[in-house]
């Protein structure tokens, strides 16, 4: 009887999922920091810093989340492309 010996599991790509994390840090962080935008100079057309602020990290916040979709992707289409150690393809 031969043994069969299980395959070691596949670890995921970590550099790839760090950098996804340090992608979406700063939507996270900056928000947080209020000091940073708690003022109302200047203005732009009218609005107050805080409140054009505010708009413009949402549409921060929806961009570095759309990329770091992205590269999630990438990671799993990658992930399931690659043959698994003991596949005989």
């Amino acid at each position: 009887m031969s043994q069969h010996s299980p395959a070691p599991t596949r670890r995921p790509s970590t550099g790839l999922w760090a950098l996804i994390i340090v992608i979406l840090l700063p939507a996270v962080v900056i928000p947080l920091w209020v000091p940073l935008y708690d003022k109302t100079d200047p203005t732009l057309w009218g609005f107050p810093f805080f409140f054009w602020f505010q708009f413009a990290l949402i549409l921060m916040s929806a961009v570095l989340t759309g990329v770091a979709y992205a590269l999630s992707q990438v990671g799993d289409r990658r992930r399931s492309a690659a043959p698994e150690d003991g596949d005989l393809r």
